[in-house]
């Protein structure tokens, strides 16, 4: 095993010849066919993911319509999909097809949320509403029909043929991406369309429009975020006043996008605080997804800094901002606390959640200034706090501290125990740190 191995593919004698698909794969997580990676597969495992949104934004609507997600074009034997051109700049395999994406939901127990053509794409190409968008339309209930259709439907039946005879549970269906850049103001008249024809034969699904619309009220509003740390400071209270009687909202792409290829201290740091603010408005953001999810750190292998996950043939790494991630998903409540931060301090953030099952109670903190912070915390009501209480910590000397493929674990979670934990304590958050007070009241 080495990241130096390669592939030849030698002849005889001279001559021409033509390969149509040359596939060479190491084992899958959970030996999936045609699956994915077991070392990157574990790392997004450990983030507890609640749904994968997919195919992904401009990879859905390409640069032309006829360089879209066509999914009908990347079911099959791999051999008989015909490629296409990515707005990423490199030509897709397709070899991660529609089953590929759903499969890969399956591996790591993810809804699946799935992004139709709504027909706009990136380079201002756009399908107006009424007859013309009928064929888009039929495409997307045929690729509902697909992931959710048993054996007796058309598509479910090429869904079993495939080699997968099991409906997909779907709950979510995303209209486009990105629609705010379409400048012909079609959206709305294209968005209503779909809104129509999907409820009518799937009136459970929930419904997501990429940008406001007018007419029809959506289920979700897709919101994208990319951000200094900075600017996620200042906007941690962008929900707080967002109408509860509206469209709930999917932060369906956000991050701060600082270091390179992978991001730093500072941008988890600016991750966090961000979902503290998320977090305290859970009841209004349902649904949160951090892009993009991986990088090739190999020279020529990155379209797009900075990024979550780093890996090249043989090794993979997580950053600071992905343990900030799995941090976060693996101490959640399902209920949020009114809490109050008395601080002078700009920088410093929580949120504050209880899990009624477990009865535990978790306090999260940010401290993204370079000093010290000292918190008094009065957890009122609590009629005891069990001495067991847990401290998890991700901190560095400076924001630009990170990891990469050669110093993976330079930046990552350490937990210890909280010595003084009690109904009313005080507790000092270090300079540069992500921390989680996991307090059990039974």
């Amino acid at each position: 095993a080495s990241a130096n191995n390669h592939l030849e593919l030698t002849v005889a004698h001279p001559g021409t010849a033509w390969f149509s698909l040359v596939s060479l794969f190491p084992p899958t997580y959970k030996n999936t066919p045609n699956g994915n990676r077991v070392d990157i597969m574990q790392k997004l495992a450990a983030m507890h993911p609640a749904f994968l949104r997919f195919p992904g934004g401009n990879y859905l609507e390409g640069d032309h319509i006829n360089e879209r997600f066509e999914w009908k074009k990347t079911i099959g034997p791999l051999v008989d999909r015909p490629t296409h051109p990515s707005p990423w700049n490199y030509h897709s395999s397709d070899g991660m097809g529609l089953l590929e994406f759903l499969q890969w939901c399956e591996d790591l127990h993810m809804q699946p949320l799935l992004a139709v053509y709504a027909g706009y794409s990136l380079r201002g190409d756009h399908v107006a509403p009424g007859p013309d968008l009928e064929p888009y339309i039929q495409d997307a209930l045929d690729e509902i029909e697909y992931v959710t259709g048993d054996t007796s439907t058309k598509w479910g039946a090429v869904r079993a043929k495939n080699g997968h005879p099991a409906p997909f549970h779907l709950t979510y269906v995303e209209i486009g991406n990105e629609d705010w850049f379409d400048k012909s103001g079609s959206y709305d008249g294209r968005y209503a369309q779909f809104h129509k024809a999907i409820k009518a034969k799937y009136p459970d699904l929930q419904l997501i429009a990429t940008a406001p619309v007018k007419g029809i009220t959506p289920d979700i509003v897709d919101d994208h975020f990319y951000r200094s740390a900075q600017q996620f400071f200042d906007d941690v209270h962008h929900y707080d006043a967002t109408d509860r009687n509206g469209p709930k909202i999917m932060v369906g792409e956000w991050a701060t996008r600082e270091g390179s290829p992978t991001t730093n201290l500072g941008a988890a740091l600016g991750d966090a605080a961000w979902m503290t603010g998320m977090e305290r408005n859970s009841d209004i953001v349902i649904l949160a997804s951090y892009a993009p999810l991986f990088v090739n750190v190999n020279p020529g292998g990155m379209q797009w800094p900075s990024d979550l996950i780093g890996y090249d043939a043989f090794s993979s790494y997580g950053s600071p901002s992905y343990y900030a991630q799995v941090m976060f998903a693996t101490h959640l409540g399902n209920q949020v606390l009114e809490s109050k931060l008395d601080t002078a301090n700009p920088r410093l953030f929580d949120s504050v959640t209880y899990d009624s099952k477990t009865h535990h109670l978790i306090v999260k903190l940010v401290n993204a200034s370079s000093q010290p912070q000292p918190v008094k915390i009065d957890l009122t009501g609590a009629k005891r706090v069990h001495p067991k209480a847990t401290l998890t910590t991700l901190s560095g000397k400076t924001t630009q501290e990170t990891n990469s493929i050669t110093d993976p674990k330079r930046i990552v979670p350490v937990v210890t125990a909280i010595a003084n934990a009690a109904a009313t304590f005080t507790h000092t958050v270090p300079g540069y740190a992500i921390q989680i007070l996991d307090l059990d009241l039974n």
